[in-house]
């Protein structure tokens, strides 16, 4: 499959977690277990994955040691936020904040990937991005109680993908691993960091019905197992600012399920933050020209 392919199907794909994460919180699965749910479901596809194609696994103690970071700041913390952050927001305006991954990416690309600079147009970008933001959030109405906790976990868990992005490309995507070996082991890090927290963090584990566990079984096979290798193919491709601009492209899936599937409301604010949100985004992603100065 061609890395344009990949791209559409993995927006696809994360674009409609939001809606299987709601399905689950709903039913009441505390936060920290959909995150363990996601991981182990996905752990589980994607040693299925190496064993079919013959993957050889990563041995050394390098590979594994930033597959443990790349799994706290990609899968195990900010999968944790989002379930949390969808307890009190709708899965619409938690895939429109989830836009802002590219902001968050460009962020800790200037500070980890030699060669990147900041120009007055990136900066244009990120204000425009944060302004964007406010008016998802119909921050002239005023921001407390729910809608405010529940967005910082949404904002906070894209700041992490944009460090888990930037730290994939310098330190975990390169080598002669194959993506489905290298997903396999980060998420089996994360599953085994959520599996430490989970019990003390989430209480012990029960049975929330059949619905909600097809969400979270098809949430972690495919949404965590299958669009990690996605991801991680076109991080290596195409690199992570354009990778992580997946997150908005994913908006329209989640924006269309949240609507039709889960009843939920798309106020005017939304989906003009949210377009104000993805030109922010086209901004901070302007290549510097030759000559310009930072």
């Amino acid at each position: 499959m061609q890395t344009s392919g990949k791209f559409l199907l993995l927006s696809a794909i994360w674009g409609s977690s939001f809606a299987l994460i709601k399905v689950a919180v709903d039913a009441g699965v505390p936060p920290v277990w959909v995150a363990l749910s996601r991981c182990l479901f996905g752990a589980l596809a994607l040693w299925a994955m190496c064993l079919a194609g013959g993957s050889a696994v990563p041995r050394d103690r390098r590979t594994w040691g930033h597959a443990a970071v790349v799994a706290a700041l990609l899968n195990a913390v900010p999968f944790t936020l989002l379930a949390h952050g969808e307890t009190l927001v709708g899965s619409v305006p938690a895939g429109v904040l989830n836009a802002t991954t590219p902001l968050a990416t460009l962020v800790f690309v200037l500070l980890v990937v030699p060669g990147e600079r900041i120009t007055r147009t990136r900066l244009a970008g990120l204000g425009t991005g944060f302004a964007g933001v406010l008016v998802v959030l119909g921050a002239w109405r005023g921001l407390s109680g729910d809608l405010l906790e529940g967005s910082l976990a949404c904002l906070a868990a894209t700041a992490c993908y944009g460090a888990g992005f930037a730290y994939t490309r310098r330190f975990f995507a390169g080598g002669g691993h194959g993506a489905s070996a290298l997903s396999a082991v980060q998420i089996t890090c994360a599953t085994l960091q959520l599996a430490l927290v989970a019990p003390f963090a989430g209480g012990p584990p029960a049975w929330p019905g059949t619905g909600a566990v097809v969400a979270l079984a098809v949430l972690g096979a495919v949404g965590t197992g299958l669009a990690y290798v996605l991801n991680l193919d076109v991080i290596r491709a195409a690199g992570p600012a354009v990778a992580s601009t997946v997150t908005y492209v994913a908006p329209l899936w989640s924006t269309t399920l949240g609507a039709v599937l889960l009843d939920e409301p798309v106020g005017w604010h939304t989906a003009v933050g949210g377009a104000v949100v993805i030109g922010g985004v086209l901004l901070a992603r302007a290549r510097p020209k030759a000559g310009v100065a930072a």
